[in-house]
Order: structure tokens, then C-alpha cells, then sequence
């Protein structure tokens, strides 16, 4: 079942992502989730972030997947579209549910626990696609976690990556490599397989060493310059790399006094970096804008929730301080 505002009314996404977003329940109980009979309920995926993210910094963003016809999928799909994001591509299931996650820090160690096996998300396949969706975005956004969910959701992403090529869309890469859902043996090659296609490639150094098992990045550069797209890589010495043409420069952090919770950073970090991209920004420049999103987020909780507005980002970046009278 289709549902969500038309294509028209939106006025087109500039930047189209897909994937599964879940359902999350969230301890607050120091003692771990055993010991809590109070859960708070929210919602987790890392393309609606991002599509989130883009939405609030004032860009025309689409999401689009599988949610179960269930009370989660509906919460999600109404929040998703609250928050501003195109979801005329989303589809409910009545015969799958929708994921769902729950995260714990017991004892000051974080844990999350999946529940997604046979989730609706993971039954999206090739045919679901909507290949003049694809092509009238600048920007299509994937990540690696889309392949780990079964091999129909896999090929669904390899074809959706095929029609965002042929119709000169650019592909946007993030591997997000999640070893509770694959091995390492088995996402390697697809992960790598992806990168070689995309645009815009956005790895984290500890993926990185994953992928290619090298420790330091100068290790890791000839392999990188083999591919075409741009390479951004997240979790450095305080700085973000940008690998370009042969040329590796990096831009700092902005420093974070206080570190509240550090999910949803690197999606964070994708949705600044994009819409810096949309607003015509230099590499570096978008860049240090998605630095800036990825401090901002890590000071509130949530995976999505800490997500700043355009107006915020614009007090930030002049020293605005906020009086309440």
C-alpha cells in the first residue's frame, strides 16, 4: 500500500535514500534492560536520519521502504513525514512487521539487540523500485546495512545504485558495516563493490581497516585511489580526511565539551555533508558542515532527535546564545 503526500505536492527530493528503519525501545536503567520496567520508544535507521537531517537543514529529502502494517511502522511513517520528508515511496506490509532495535548502557557499557529477521524491510526487492523517483533526485543515498538484510534487499540496493548511474544521479556511500548482521567475509565484497560505483564514498577508519586489513590510512591510500569516487573518511585524529585526485587533506573536528550520546553521528555527519553539497559548497566546505552536525548531534539523545535545524546550525556558526526572558 502506497501512502504519503504525491511527488507534486512535495515539489521533488533533491536527495532519495532507502532502507529499514526500526522500531527502539530505550532503557534508561543504569542496571541494563533486564531491570527496567519503563522503556522509552522512539525509532532508528541510518537513511531516515540522514533524510531527516536533510530536511531540517532546509533540503527536499525522500525516504523510501518497507514498514510493517503494525502500530510501530504507522508511528514511524507519520514521524518520518512530520519531520518534512518526502514518504510518497513508502510501503506497509500487512505479512511482515516492522523491525525492531533496543538499546541498553549497563554499567557504562552501551548495547543494542536486533529483532529483524524476516522484517518487512528485509523483503524489498528490485521490482519495488521507482526508477523516475531515482532519476529525479541529484543525490541518491545509500548505505551497506541495506545489503546485510537478506539477498533480495541487496539486490534491490545494487539495482537501485544501477538506475541512479544510468539516469547520472549521484551515489552517496556510507558502509555503515554492521558485524551483528554479516561477517566480515561476507560484507567485504559487497561493501567494496558498492564503494566502486559511488560518488561520493564515506567510510569510518575503523571500517576502513576492516575492508582492506590494514592499520593506518597510508596503507589504505593506493587501494583507495583505485576508485573514482571521492572519499571522505570520518573518525580520524580530530579531523575528517578527504581524499581527492590523488590529494589527501583533512578538516578538523569542532570541539564537544560534553558528549551525551554518540549515535546517530556519522548520519549526522552525512546529512551536513549533503546539503552542503546541495548548496554548492567546496568538498572541505561541506565537510566542516557535517563536522558540525556530528558535534551538534552527539550533545543530545536519540539517533535522530538531536538533529539540528538550519536556524540552529546559523546560531552556531555566528555565537548566537539563546536568553530565555
Amino acid at each position: 500500500m502506497r501512502t504519503g503526500m504525491s511527488p507534486g505536492e512535495f515539489g521533488g527530493p533533491e536527495v532519495v535514500t532507502f532502507g529499514e528503519s526500526m522500531g527502539l525501545l530505550i532503557s534508561a536503567d543504569m542496571r541494563g534492560l533486564e531491570y527496567d520496567s519503563k522503556l522509552e520508544m522512539s525509532f532508528g535507521g541510518a537513511e531516515s536520519n540522514v533524510a531527516i537531517g536533510l530536511a531540517r537543514l532546509g533540503c527536499r529529502s525522500g525516504w523510501f521502504g518497507r514498514l510493517g502494517e503494525d502500530p510501530l511502522g504507522r508511528r514511524i511513517h507519520k514521524t518520518i513525514r512530520g519531520e518534512g520528508v518526502d514518504v510518497s515511496r513508502v510501503s506497509l506490509a500487512g505479512e511482515a512487521p516492522t523491525g525492531l532495535m533496543l538499546r541498553e548502557k549497563a554499567f557504562g557499557r552501551s548495547s543494542v539487540y536486533y529483532y529483524r529477521r524476516h522484517s518487512a524491510a528485509s523483503q524489498m526487492r528490485p521490482g519495488d523500485l521507482d526508477e523516475d523517483y531515482i532519476a529525479s533526485a541529484k543525490i541518491l543515498h545509500v548505505t551497506g546495512i541495506t545489503a546485510a538484510l537478506s539477498s533480495s534487499s541487496k539486490e534491490t540496493l545494487f539495482k537501485a545504485v544501477a538506475l541512479a548511474k544510468k539516469h547520472r544521479t549521484k551515489v552517496s556511500f556510507d558502509p555503515n558495516l554492521r558485524l551483528k548482521l554479516w561477517n566480515l567475509a561476507e560484507a567485504r565484497p559487497v561493501l567494496l563493490a558498492l564503494a566502486e560505483q559511488a560518488d561520493y564514498f564515506l567510510p569510518g577508519l575503523d571500517e576502513l581497516r576492516l575492508l582492506y586489513n590494514k592499520e593506518h590510512l597510508e596503507e589504505m591510500i593506493p587501494e583507495l585511489n583505485k576508485l573514482a569516487a571521492v572519499k571522505i573518511i570520518k573518525g580520524g585524529d580530530q579531523v575528517t580526511y578527504l581524499l581527492e585526485d590523488g590529494e589527501l587533506s583533512s578538516v578538523p573536528y569542532y570541539p564537544v565539551e560534553h558528549v551525551v550520546d554518540s549515535v546517530g553521528a556519522g548520519d549526522g555527519f552525512c546529512a551536513g555533508f549533503l546539503a552542503g553539497l546541495l548548496q554548492g559548497d567546496s568538498h572541505p566546505e561541506a565537510i566542516r558542515l557535517g563536522n558540525l552536525i556530528g558535534s551538534m548531534v552527539i550533545q543530545a539523545p536519540g539517533d535522530w532527535e538531536g538533529l539540528p535545524t538550519r536556524e540552529e546550525v546559523r546560531s552556531k556558526l555566528s555565537g548566537v546564545i539563546h536568553i530565555e526572558r
